[in-house]
């Protein structure tokens, strides 16, 4: 199979096999009036398997919601075909808007207007906190 290089875009590269969908919901990719590119399950010397996002045409990417679905994601910025800038990933501090509170007692439950704020409570065991409540993250499901 081939899938052409982009000359000025994005590329969303070693992320988790089978993770792709998530990233491309997360990030709205839908919304975007550009060719989008998912290939699923490649092979990967460092991974084993992965999954690529490729974006052809510049986009500015939410890194704390890719750094929150996996840390390992690299972002590469491609311009007239080269590599520019590539970009690792962290756990972010804070999150808004990427997790849901599942408390039905939390005030996001009854002020729905209120912004869903996360904190990195352990980086290690990568646990999110609600800022109001302080219950788990949960991914968000619209």
């Amino acid at each position: 199979m081939r899938i052409d290089s982009i000359k000025n875009g994005i590329v969303i590269d070693h992320i988790a096999a089978g993770k792709a969908k998530e990233v491309y919901d997360a990030l709205d990719l839908g919304k975007l009036d550009c060719q989008v590119a998912i290939i699923m399950n490649c092979r990967s010397n460092k991974m084993g398997k992965k999954d690529i996002i490729k974006i052809d045409n510049d986009f500015d990417v939410d890194l704390d919601v890719l750094g929150y679905i996996d840390p390992n994601i690299t972002v590469s910025i491609i311009k007239n075909g080269e590599t520019v800038e590539k970009k690792k990933l962290q756990l972010p501090e804070k999150i808004i808007n990427v997790a849901k509170c599942k408390n039905p007692r939390c005030i996001t439950s009854v002020e729905r207007d209120l912004d869903q704020v996360f904190y990195l409570a352990n980086r290690e065991k990568r646990i999110y906190r609600c800022y109001y409540c302080e219950s788990k993250a949960e991914k968000k499901k619209d």
